[in-house]
């Protein structure tokens, strides 16, 4: 064997950091802007009956998530390493606790989102033109009364192929996938903005505004507020979802511990400013008694887009939603397998996640089994059941990487600045228990299942740990 060969075998592939400032700023915007923003006013509407808490509901979850940016961009000062919050979880508590988080991501947290993603645009792609159901004489078979794999044939069809068309895209070079969430980012964003300003500028009815204030069914006090609020913020929290993911690709940014701090904010910033806007057009256009009863499974924003361009105004809504859908799915397909691949290193996930291929330099092996599980979880149906999970399991982590921030901050390991230490980790900290606590109490069977979904993965861990 020569000298270099020798020196060839020896030299692994590694990640390139191809990713800018401003690629980081649109991709945390990208991922966080998908299908919520566009529909959660209905149920917010149903529990609330007043615009004020509405929009109350959405400027208190948009400042609690600009609250995690302020404290999640001090926990990206610890490492460079890929893997985000799953790194800083495995340096403040060690493997247990990190592999928890990241068996959470890979079973409910990432691959729930991309497979409601994918279902969404697919979803969409079907309202302009209907998809055929090839598989539809056996809708009706399905395991117990929950899982009907069959059902909506054509759309899980397009969701999986869409799944798997990103997934190839994404396997060959991060900075192709950057490229596309920098163009459609940009495309959803402008599309917003022109649904933000129609609805300003609706001339609407004048019963629009008084009963943006109530209607029948007076909004709620006391307690119920309180309930009230958590679950509208549940909802609005859905829809921010996704800002912490850019933390996962740290090791491919370049100068990570400048720019994802910058990142977080700037990304979280644009997605406050669009929902808060979007939610109080809908309000001007359509009055809250009409939202309140569009039905849980309509969408709020064509309802309103229908008021505003008639038929037209279905099909700008129908490629907006795509454009969105499209784009945050793309970023998260990006963004969680790196987590697995990050596992994969510490030897807690399957060994052949952690390769990265010579050519592309990107885990490819890590985003098969995230697309694999992902249109498990898509063809199953149980995809809706489980995103409803997502945030009571993704709080409770939130608030161990706050607590961890003090730990850091105290032990000297964080030295840099932290804005508004340490009251703002400690506000995301009790905010997240009354959020977890209110769970319980109104949602307590999907609790249950949260907590054992994310306690699941204790036999794997030993298992890996084993081998």
């Amino acid at each position: 064997m020569t000298e270099n060969e020798t020196s060839g075998e020896r030299k692994s592939p590694h990640f390139i950091r191809a990713l800018s400032l401003p690629t980081a700023v649109l991709m945390v915007a990208g991922i966080m802007i998908g299908s919520g923003v566009f529909k959660k006013i209905v149920p917010m509407a149903q529990t609330l009956h007043n615009g004020d808490y509405i929009l109350l509901a959405w400027i208190i979850a948009g400042v609690i998530t600009m609250f995690g940016a302020f404290a999640y961009a001090g926990l990206a000062t610890m490492t460079t390493e890929t893997g985000g919050i799953y790194e800083y979880l495995r340096i403040i508590y060690g493997d247990f606790v990190s592999f928890i988080f990241g068996w959470s991501t890979f079973t409910i947290i990432g691959s729930g989102a991309i497979a409601a993603l994918s279902f969404v645009f697919a979803q969409s792609a079907n309202t302009l033109i209907t998809l055929p159901e090839p598989l539809s004489a056996f809708k009706d078979n399905g395991i117990g009364d929950s899982v009907f794999p069959f059902a909506d044939s054509g759309i899980k069809i397009l969701g999986v192929l869409m799944v798997a068309l990103l997934t190839w895209f994404n396997c060959r070079g991060i900075k192709r996938g950057g490229a596309l969430s920098n163009v459609v980012t940009a495309a959803k964003i402008l599309g917003i903005l022109l649904l933000i300003i129609s609805g300003l500028l609706f001339a609407g009815h004048p019963a629009v505004n008084a009963e943006t204030k109530t209607f029948v069914g007076n909004a709620p006090g006391g307690w119920a507020l309180f309930s009230g609020l958590f679950g509208a913020m549940l909802s609005a929290l859905w829809a921010y979802d996704g800002w912490m993911n850019i933390t996962y690709v740290t090791g491919e940014i370049k100068n990570p511990t400048r720019n994802i701090p910058f990142a977080i904010i700037g990304g979280v910033g644009i997605a406050m400013f669009l929902y808060v806007m979007l939610n109080y057009s809908y309000m001007r256009v359509l009055p809250l008694s009409q939202l309140a009863h569009l039905g849980q499974n309509k969408i709020a924003a064509a309802a309103v887009a229908g008021a505003l361009m008639g038929k037209t105004g279905s099909v700008v809504i129908a490629v907006l939603i795509m454009t969105c859908t499209f784009g945050a799915l793309n970023g998260c397909i990006i963004s969680y397998p790196r987590v697995y691949f990050r596992m994969a290193q510490e030897a807690v996930f399957f060994k052949k996640a952690a390769i990265i291929n010579h050519r592309f330099k990107t885990p490819n092996i890590a985003l098969v089994y995230s697309a694999l599980w992902s249109c498990v979880l898509l063809i199953s149906g149980t995809f809706d059941q489980i995103t409803n999970l997502i945030i009571f399991a993704s709080y409770a982590f939130f608030a161990l990487g706050a607590f961890g921030l003090i730990k850091m901050k105290m032990k000297g390991v964080i030295k840099s600045k932290v804005i508004g230490y340490p009251v703002i980790p400690v506000i995301i900290i009790v905010f997240c228990i009354a959020l977890i606590i209110n769970t319980i109490i109104t949602q307590p069977g999907a609790s249950a299942i949260g907590a054992l979904l994310v306690l699941s993965g204790t036999p794997f861990y030993f298992y890996f740990k084993r081998g």
